[in-house]
């Protein structure tokens, strides 16, 4: 009896063998998608859907779609599951393991590899994994599986898509790059003690006043960024001087620059672009007599992350880097706020699940709405300042009439607007330069994020026991839009003394 058992096991383990190839055979992709679509082929449908429809995410992207822009970027791609399309917190999600299990078997399967041989990482705290896949068919019976949020190609670069090297190159340091230092205009500041320049936009949104009742001193703003300058010892050695006192810089690097994905060694916290140093002057630079520009929260901490190279966050290492800057600095208790003046012309899912973790531990998220350049004049708001866990801030002019900065973004995803382009001139704001003793101008909604998180310090520093959402809405009601929201400005610009008091 036991030999018939043991047959009939064999005979059914045969046919579960012929079953499962033969499903896997089943999975048959048309003769038209057999070949993967150009760069620019892929780039242009994602242009025909922003242009259409205001978006483009890879959520709705057809498996051939997906795989093409994956064989033009190492064949990288990210998986997010769960059992819902919010169940992004790895802790939070009793089956995480089981499911990436059960997902890596589907990869096994059909790519016919080892683990070791196609997983890059499973992050510690989301509940994604980098992979590289190389067969459309295994994308085919990923998107079958119930557990799949996304998948995404995670090292397409849009951006240097038709560009020469030079072109990418020069792309990037008109977004945000550069060490220039500049001589102010007299016009532009105004001397306060201990000998300190105001620029001349902060009394214009109250800042200068509203430092009587608060500097931010005791809250903590995390900076996502290009990191800060070893040459600008404002942001180093000097950070706590002067009137600036009691207070610390922490600087950490998570970018990682390698063409190589399996790569886990960074390029350190120095800021290697200029663009960082910029956002950490304007958000808490000191005040003392050095005679140089003073920071909106001149009393607050600073956490600075040098997670890219630029503000186009365009390829897989800098994607990463920013991820893994928010999922640190949601778990950094000390921070309260966190300023981002980056971004990409359509979501990445691994960003936004770090974004989305941020939050979801309390964090208060300003991201810059976007500062045009030759790619992307077509586009509204960017993201991640699109999101919903995002507050969106953009750039207007010196006037009585609201009107956005030359270069600068708006659209109904904006919440507030600072002040920062003069309107003879045409000058931006006054921060510290890369280099000691010298000082530069910054623009766009870069600059005007960093300036609302400072003012965001302020106004928790005045009431520490408040929660983010009440921070939030006092800014609102501080707005010069308020009580109405402006499908274009938002709430306008924030007077910094009401939003204190």
């Amino acid at each position: 009896m036991s030999k018939n058992v043991l047959k009939l096991l064999a005979i059914l383990s045969i046919v579960f063998v012929s079953c499962s190839e033969e499903n896997e055979q089943n999975i048959s992709i048309p003769e038209a998608q057999k070949n993967p679509l150009t760069a620019q082929e892929v780039k242009n449908k994602i242009d025909e859907s922003i242009q259409s429809t205001g978006n483009f995410s890879w959520v709705n992207a057809s498996a051939h779609l997906i795989w093409s822009a994956s064989v033009h970027g190492q064949n990288i791609l990210t998986i997010g599951f769960g059992n819902n399309k919010n169940d992004f917190d790895r802790s939070k999600m009793t089956n995480s393991s089981s499911v990436q299990n059960q997902i890596l078997a589907i990869i096994e399967k059909y790519e016919r590899k080892e683990k070791k041989d196609f997983l890059i990482v499973a992050d510690e705290f989301l509940t994604q994994v980098d992979v590289v896949i190389e067969k459309q068919e295994t994308i085919v019976a990923l998107q079958k599986n119930k557990y799949i949020r996304y998948i995404e190609p995670s090292d397409f670069k849009y951006f240097s898509v038709g560009q020469s090297t030079e072109r990418s190159d020069s792309a990037s340091t008109s977004s945000g790059c550069g060490y220039d230092a500049t001589t102010l205009a007299i016009s532009d500041y105004t001397t306060i003690t201990p000998n300190a320049k105001l620029p001349w936009n902060f009394p214009l949104h109250n800042i200068n006043n509203a430092w009587n009742y608060a500097t931010g001193q005791g809250i903590t703003i995390g900076i996502v960024d290009t990191g800060v300058s070893p040459n600008q010892t404002l942001l180093g050695t000097s950070f706590n001087d002067g009137v600036s006192s009691g207070r610390s810089i922490k600087k950490y690097g998570v970018y990682v620059d390698s063409i190589w994905p399996w790569s886990t060694t960074t390029d350190g916290v120095n800021d290697l672009c200029g663009h960082g140093t910029s956002m950490a002057s304007v958000a808490a630079a000191p005040r003392n007599d050095n005679g140089l520009p003073v920071g909106v929260a001149y009393n607050a901490n600073l956490v600075t992350y040098r997670a890219a190279s630029n503000v186009v966050l365009d390829g897989y290492h800098e994607q990463n880097g920013v991820k893994n800057a928010f999922t640190a600095l949601g778990n950094n208790t000390a921070v309260k706020i966190i300023s981002m003046s980056m971004g990409h012309i359509f979501s990445v899912s691994k960003i936004e699940d770090g974004i989305k973790y941020a939050y979801s531990k309390g964090k208060l998220i300003f991201c810059a709405g976007g500062t045009s350049t030759s790619f992307t004049t077509f586009v509204g708001v960017i993201f991640p300042a699109s999101m919903a866990e995002a507050v969106a801030v953009t750039g207007v002019k010196e006037g009585s009439s609201m009107q956005a900065c030359d270069v600068c973004h708006t659209g109904s995803k904006i919440d507030f607007t600072v002040i920062m382009q003069r309107a003879s001139s045409g000058n931006t704001v006054p921060v510290d330069s890369y280099y000691d003793n010298q000082t530069d101008y910054v623009g766009g909604s870069s600059v005007a994020t960093a300036t609302t998180a400072g003012i965001a310090a302020l106004v928790w520093s005045a009431h520490p026991t408040w929660t983010r959402d009440q921070v939030l809405t006092k800014m609102r009601q501080s707005g010069s839009l308020y009580p109405n929201k402006s499908n274009v400005y938002g709430y306008g610009n924030i007077n910094a003394q009401l939003a204190v008091q």
